[in-house]
């Protein structure tokens, strides 16, 4: 969700104020990392976006009601009032901590369900749920409550001075014009938690930007967007025009889109808040009354930094939390689409998790031999192609991802998670779902179109097919079985 705001709208001086007190907290943040003790438990962590769907599998409209029912501070609401959000604690990754994970996630989601459905509702892990339809942008109901969401809105349209233009190009077209930021609602992701010291954060970033593309070709899961087949993981090309603050010109400019891969490797955590204050005006200049202050551990607050920071959005962002007694510092990566099961929500957090580790640590950086253009292009391969995607990769060249998945980045993966603790037995567990699914070239993605080319081709018209497959959708995600597993036919 990010931190509530208490305004919708901003005055010019209020703008002036807070790029102020941007520049401030940046200095003291440069500051506080040359000095500063961090926690050091390696801890792991995630965030899971879910969306919400009437007993018919269309969106249904009442994130509210459903939390209400729900009553747990872990549930908070989503932009979308189709969405909410699950905010799960940090654990340790050694041992049996992925088994945890596991169990609690399905624990709380299966509880979660149950309350749901007192309000006939039921809760889906999908990238982008099928059966939204071009009515969702006039809905005058999409918006959840709350300042921060109405703000954002405001702001993303004021500075654009226009409608937001979608124009998506895959296996189908789509492009039409919104008069709000509607269609980045239809975005839900699995943002993964890392906790880093700083000396250690530019590699674990380096790490995570490298394997952004298998990471996003394994698990893409937002095939279709209003009624289109488009991207495998249409929600990376349609979170970044959904709130797109450039309008025509400075895109042609080359001025920097707010949901951004970045464009170069780094060398310290400083880097990134550096760009984010030198290259992106404040959506919500909300100023606050303890800028100064800090906890009584001695860390800085920095409330303008961090707000600003939230809504820069990287596909790997950098988090400074100032703690209740100890600051920390995390990587959240943002790469992953929500769903389609909760076994394979943690066997794609096995494959990061492992894999930064065993690149981070390694004695030649994979980074020093990849330009950081190539990484990028990998990306946006594999958000297009998915499992059918090819990539380059240092020491191997041009390779399908599917390959390059199997035979070197699962082996990979598994000496990192050992290298952190993590049971044996576990690592077989995760890493083979990994494995299989990369083998067999079927993801989420994959599964939906192939289902929805079955139904079409037995004469259901598109609409009623969508509906169809997102109810079946819905009974394979509740049998845990691996997606890899689900029959097409």
């Amino acid at each position: 969700m990010g931190a509530e705001v208490n305004s919708k709208t901003y005055s010019r001086e209020q703008r002036t104020r807070y790029r102020e007190r941007l520049l401030e907290n940046l200095d003291r943040f440069a500051g506080y990392l040359s000095t500063a003790q961090f926690a050091e438990s390696a801890s792991i962590g995630l965030e899971l976006e879910l969306n919400l769907a009437n007993q018919d599998f269309t969106p249904a409209m009442r994130n509210a009601a459903v939390l209400a029912e729900i009553a747990d501070p872990a549930f908070q609401t989503e932009i979308g009032a189709f969405n909410i959000e699950m905010n799960h604690p940090a654990l340790a990754i050694g041992g049996s901590g992925l088994r945890e994970l596991e169990d609690s996630l399905r624990f709380q989601l299966n509880r979660a369900d149950a309350k749901a459905a007192e309000v006939k509702a039921e809760i889906l892990m999908v990238g982008i749920l099928p059966t939204l339809k071009p009515s969702l942008l006039e809905d005058k109901n999409w918006l959840s409550e709350g300042k921060r969401y109405a703000a954002l809105n405001t702001s993303v349209l004021q500075a654009r001075g226009e409608d937001v233009h979608i124009d998506l190009r895959g296996v189908e077209s789509l492009s039409f014009y919104a008069r709000n930021i509607a269609p980045e609602a239809a975005c839900t992701s699995v943002q993964l938690h890392l906790e880093v010291g700083p000396e250690d954060f530019a590699s674990a970033w380096n790490a995570a930007q490298i394997i952004a593309a298998p990471q996003i070709a394994l698990a893409a899961n937002s095939p279709v967007f209003m009624e289109h087949i488009l991207w495998h993981e249409t929600r990376i090309e349609l979170f970044k025009q959904a709130i797109d603050t450039r309008p025509p010109e400075m895109r042609s400019q080359g001025v920097r889109p707010r949901v951004w891969f970045g464009e170069r490797w780094i060398t310290s955590i400083f880097d990134l808040f550096e760009e984010n204050v030198r290259y992106f005006p404040a959506l919500l200049p909300e100023l606050s009354h303890s800028s100064g202050g800090s906890t009584a551990a001695g860390a800085p607050l920095l409330p303008e930094l961090r707000l600003h920071n939230g809504t820069v959005y990287r596909w790997n962002r950098p988090i400074y939390d100032p703690g209740a007694e100890t600051p920390n510092l995390r990587l959240e990566n943002r790469v992953l689409p929500a769903g389609p099961t909760v076994l394979d929500v943690v066997a794609n957090a096995a494959f990061f998790y492992g894999l930064v580790e065993y690149l981070r640590t390694a004695d030649r950086p994979l980074w020093s031999r990849l330009a950081f253009k190539s990484a990028a292009d990998n990306f946006l391969a594999c958000a297009r192609n998915g499992l059918e995607a090819s990539v380059y990769w240092p020491g191997i060249g041009e390779i399908p991802v599917a390959e390059l998945i199997v035979r070197h980045l699962v082996p990979q993966a598994a000496a990192g998670l050992e290298a952190l603790g993590v049971d044996r037995q576990l690592i077989g567990r995760y890493l083979d779902v990994v494995r299989e699914r990369a083998r067999t070239e079927q993801n989420g993605a994959a599964w939906q179109i192939a289902y929805l080319r079955r139904l079409e081709a037995q004469g259901m018209e598109r609409g009623p097919a969508l509906a169809e497959l997102t109810r079946r959708y819905w009974e394979n995600m509740h049998t845990n079985a691996p997606v890899h597993e689900w029959p097409v036919d």
